[in-house]
């Protein structure tokens, strides 16, 4: 029987990106770490929320360096 492979995650991509159930690779909008105080707060709302990566050809590289991304519940444990 021939052996199968891991593939290795690129860590750098699983901790920007997220998968949703249904499949859709989202991030987190920039600008939420640090000069906030000048910021609006509608401004610093927006940012809370997630944005779908639209290019379908971006996806298709986040899938191939991070392939266990939907695989796996984000927290297991809870």
């Amino acid at each position: 029987m021939a052996k199968k492979y891991k593939i290795k995650t690129h860590k750098a991509t699983a901790k920007r990106f997220r998968v949703t159930g249904t499949g859709l690779v989202v991030r987190t909008k920039s600008g939420k770490s640090h000069f906030r105080r000048r910021t609006a707060k509608r401004s610093k709302r927006l940012m809370d929320k997630l944005i779908g990566v639209g290019n379908a050809t971006i996806q298709r590289k986040i899938k191939k360096l991070a392939p266990y991304l939907g695989k796996y519940r984000q927290n297991p444990g809870r």
